[in-house]
């Protein structure tokens, strides 16, 4: 598995602290963010095609919206390693 460390919110106080990988073997990205409270977790599941609750190997996460540009910067990483 090769991660690459993509970025970490700016505003970080190091103790909570969105960040952003790319699994390039896996074709994947992975995300760090806060868990939502429980109004937020219901109505993810109550307006999910799937219908109900999320497995308990998913999780649903916040993540800050000031960091799309390392979310980019991971997408096209991993893109990068598909034309390889």
């Amino acid at each position: 598995m090769t991660v690459e460390f993509i970025g970490i919110d700016p505003h970080t106080d190091r103790d909570h602290c969105p960040t952003v990988w790319a699994d390039a073997d896996a074709q994947e990205l992975l995300l760090q963010g806060w868990k939502p409270d429980a109004a937020t977790q219901t109505a993810c599941e109550s307006t999910s095609p799937a219908h109900g609750p999320v497995p308990g190997t998913e999780a649903i996460v916040r993540v800050p919206a000031r960091l799309i540009p390392m979310i980019r910067e991971a997408c096209d990483a991993i893109e990068r390693a598909r034309v390889r």
